[in-house]
């Protein structure tokens, strides 16, 4: 459902891109984003938005962490959800959970998550 790409291995002060595309019955997504896990961490927000009833209320929330650093945007007519990563530091090496929200009828909704892709930061 979710296909997430782009992960790698980075020196500190670069950049990488993720990217994720939703696929299957999709009447509209509520919400797409990336959550991330560090070993021996539990799993965290990074980045995400959130469709709103008009474009111009689409919402985005962001990790303090990340915040400055990392964008995530979305093409709504792929479905897809983008995190541009500059500024990367060792402590953002996690694997990257591609995470969505969507209704496939205008009564229920579903969480969905990628398969992870692994981003390291070397010092």
């Amino acid at each position: 459902q979710l296909q997430a790409s782009g992960g790698g291995l980075v020196q500190a002060g670069g950049f990488l891109r993720l990217s994720c595309v939703a696929s299957g019955s999709i009447l509209r997504v509520n919400a797409m984003g990336w959550y991330r896990q560090a070993p021996g961490k539990q799993r965290e927000l990074v980045a995400v938005r959130t469709t709103g009833t008009m474009i111009t209320d689409d919402s985005t929330n962001y990790a303090d962490s990340v915040k400055g650093r990392f964008t995530v945007s979305r093409d709504n007519a792929k479905n897809a959800v983008y995190l541009q990563m500059n500024s990367l530091k060792p402590e953002d090496t996690a694997v990257y959970f591609c995470h969505a929200q969507i209704s496939d009828s205008p009564w229920d909704s579903h969480d969905y998550w990628g398969q992870g892709t692994l981003v390291t930061v070397s010092s």
